[in-house]
């Protein structure tokens, strides 16, 4: 089994308020788990109205496959017309089977 991990931070500068950063990130949530099939959640930042850290799992039995599956994801995240992609971190964990 091989587990990827993707976190992401993004910039909203046009989010003039906590409910304007929430409508983003839930739009972008639910379009990439329905793109990905992925975990998704955001994990830092929850009260700065204008910066989103994002937490993205996926698994998967090849390490090709998941890191495939990491960077469209970031390539999507790097195109979305109002978030602006600042910095990613990305971790691969190859466990074995016992």
């Amino acid at each position: 089994m091989v587990v990827g991990s993707l976190s992401v931070r993004l910039l909203i500068r046009e989010s003039y308020t906590l409910k304007d950063k929430r409508q983003v990130v839930r739009s972008i949530k639910d379009r990439l788990r329905n793109a990905f099939n992925i975990s998704i959640a955001e994990v830092d930042a929850l009260d700065d109205r204008q910066s989103v850290v994002l937490g993205i799992a996926t698994v998967g039995h090849e390490v090709a496959a998941v890191q495939a599956t990491l960077q469209e994801i970031a390539q999507a995240l790097r195109a979305h017309p109002v978030a602006e992609f600042v910095k990613q971190q990305q971790s691969i964990q190859h466990e074995e089977d016992a």
